[in-house]
């Protein structure tokens, strides 16, 4: 399955997984939650010795090369977005969700990846004998033991897999609900059940398939024919006819359910494609012939032909119908909300679509990167060749176009880069700052004149940039002051930025605070002296001491600010919405605080990270790609 269940809003808008958290924001900060706090903004300060003032910032590279540890690696990101992770080989099997794919390894376990807002993307213990997956809101895994695991959204028990779990052979995921095939060619469903998706129509005999859509299911018999039943209206009580079988219905043998259509291939290789067809989802392309398999996504299609092609067709936003060249050699195929997936004969995966929420991963090759940053629904990442990688969305809450994504030519020279909420930053090697995606605020006009940066931050809508004598420039939203950089403006060494305060490092150690004190994020804790490093979360504030303890302050309602001891060899920190996280001076990541999404549990190995950066309950780092024991005398500032 392929659909997620909206709020009622419109059908495109395809971000209504967020209302709720949205809602949640609102009624704690009248607005939506602040913005990134990149790994330049948490201050860079595990670096080879220098000869320079050490609380001054460290000559800028035109590699751009910023990570603690000095070395280029790959993303890693983990808590309500799973990215990173290596899908080159070894995969047999694929599925897409609304917003995660899953994908089944040789070896029986299997691998998840994107939106983890419901844990989705956590696959129980213990993670083997796999044999089959399927995916929507939530998970669905088969074992070789013929039982069924599920795990992710439960909001109608579509996890509560019935009893006796035994002797399954195929599983299919609705939006909420589960179908799965048992060995004597019975269907057992649960969960939601307000459209008749559960009644499995009698007799419940002789299936040899299921697939499950929005609210409707279908069952391939063993004679060729299809049994349908459930919904044939969709979100909005249009009638779709997804649930009519079209005559004849002879010859099918396989099927599958987009959001509110369906779809059955013929043993004569074509396709057949019925229900909701607004955006040309049932249009099956010419020629009509040579398909061995096929997949319904919420708006879109997608089949697979006999000579290893894949052809996409439907609603195309974002490309999810634009098959990756070269199009050839694909084995299976699998189609999500807004993205798509096809699985490679060689065991690698494709991924192409819509990456809102990671669901794509991170862009290939995922390698030779230095640094990180997060916005709400964004990512960039700088390679060590001074270039910008950006992924993820390129609109706004309210899906108003803001192209954050978007990097300006020429994309090179970059030496840092920060995220705000909808809005990126790279500064250049010569001092310059580049701004774009939204300007709401203003946050995107630079001021002048642009030259004689050295680092910068971005909070929820404003920007902060460190120039080299020592002064802060802040421009973008100001409603809380978070611009006012206080007086005297001078002797500064690093910056941070939340949703709407200011943070500033002093070459004596002293931490200076202005903008939104609501929750004590501008109250420095005594003695204020001895930092090296800051990160500002949104409504709270870090600080790493000369000593590698760290000290955190402001809203503390999920203990965010109890660091976990031991508290000593930190050598920097990021703050998120209501967690923290820390690097050691040994490479681990240490989280703490709020930790529903695994957004504190640094994924395994938790060893040879070289930069973090954090966004709401997201986490992204560096791995690099080489052990950290060298000969390098590494000095903490």
């Amino acid at each position: 399955m392929t659909v997620r269940t909206l709020p009622a809003m419109a059908r495109r808008a395809e971000w209504g997984s967020r209302v709720a958290l949205y809602l949640v924001y609102l009624a704690v900060a009248l607005g939506v939650y602040a913005g990134a706090v990149p790994a330049e903004a948490r201050e860079n300060v595990f670096r080879p010795a220098s000869p320079q003032n050490p609380l001054s910032p460290l000559p800028l590279s035109s590699t751009g090369t910023n990570s603690f540890f000095g070395a280029p690696g790959s993303v890693v990101g983990w808590g309500k977005q799973v990215v990173g992770l290596d899908l080159t080989k070894g995969f047999v099997s694929v599925a897409a969700g609304f917003w995660h794919g899953l994908g089944l390894k040789a070896d029986g376990s299997i691998v998840a990846w994107g939106y983890n807002n419901v844990l989705q993307c956590a696959v129980p213990a213990p993670n083997t004998g796999f044999v089959a997956v399927a995916a929507a809101g939530h998970s669905l895994g088969l074992k070789a033991d013929g039982s069924v695991v599920a795990w992710g959204w439960n909001d109608s028990g579509q996890c509560n897999v019935p009893v006796p779990n035994t002797g399954f052979v195929s599983v299919a995921a609705g939006g909420r609900h589960s179908l799965a095939l048992k060995k004597d060619g019975s269907i057992v469903a649960w969960g939601r059940n307000d459209y008749g998706q559960c009644n499995v129509p009698a007799p419940n005999t002789g299936f040899v398939s299921v697939a499950a859509g929005y609210a409707h299911s279908l069952g391939l018999k063993a004679n060729g024919s299809i049994v349908a039943w459930g919904s044939n209206y969709d979100y909005y009580e249009n009638y779709c006819g997804q649930s009519n079988v079209p005559a004849p219905n002879t010859g099918f043998v396989s099927v599958s359910a987009g959001g509110w259509h369906s779809l059955g291939r013929k043993a004569n290789g074509s396709l057949v494609a019925w229900g909701y067809n607004g955006d040309g989802e049932c249009n099956v392309p010419a020629p009509n012939t040579g398909f061995v398999a096929v997949a319904g996504g919420a708006w879109h299609s997608l089949g697979l032909k006999t000579d290893g092609s894949a052809v996409g067709w439907g609603y195309n936003a974002v490309g999810r119908c634009n098959v990756p060249a070269p199009n050839t050699g694909f084995g299976g195929v699998a189609a999500g909300w807004a993205h798509s997936l096809g699985l490679k004969a060689d065991g690698s995966v494709v991924a192409w679509g819509n990456s809102y929420y990671g669901q794509c991963n991170v862009p290939a090759p995922n390698t030779g990167l230095v640094s990180v940053a997060a916005g709400e629904v964004h990512s960039l990442g700088l390679k060590a060749d001074g270039s910008v990688v950006a992924w993820g969305s390129n609109g706004d809450f309210h899906d108003n176009f803001c192209g954050q994504c978007v990097v300006p030519a020429p994309n090179t020279g970059f030496a840092s880069i920060a995220a705000g909420e909808y809005h990126s930053l790279g500064l250049k090697a010569n001092g310059a700052i580049v701004v774009w995606g939204s300007n709401s605020d203003g946050q995107c006009n630079m001021p002048t004149p642009n030259s004689g940066f050295v680092s910068i931050a971005a909070g929820y809508a404003h920007n902060l940039g460190l120039k080299a004598d020592g002064s802060v420039v802040a421009w973008g939203k100001n409603d809380d002051g978070q611009c006012n950089v206080p007086a005297p403006n001078t002797g500064f060494a690093s910056v941070a930025a939340g949703y709407a305060h200011s943070l500033g490092l002093k070459k004596n150690g002293s931490v200076v605070a202005w903008g939104d004190n609501t929750l004590g994020q501008c109250n420095v804790p005594a003695p204020n002296s001895g930092f090296v490093a800051l990160a500002a979360g949104t409504w709270h504030s870090l600080g790493v001491k000369a000593n590698g303890s760290a000290v955190a302050w402001g809203n503390n309602g999920d203990g965010q600010c109890k660091v976990p001891a031991p508290n000593s060899a930190f050598v920097s920190v990021a703050g998120g919405v209501w967690h923290s996280l820390g690097l050691k001076a040994d490479g681990s990541v240490v989280g703490w605080g709020y930790n529903y999404h695994g957004q504190c549990n640094a994924p395994a190995p938790n060893k040879d990270f070289g930069s973090i950066a954090v966004q709401g309950n997201r986490c992204l780092a560096i791995r690099v790609t080489r052990p950290l024991a060298s000969s390098t005398n590494w000095t903490l500032y």
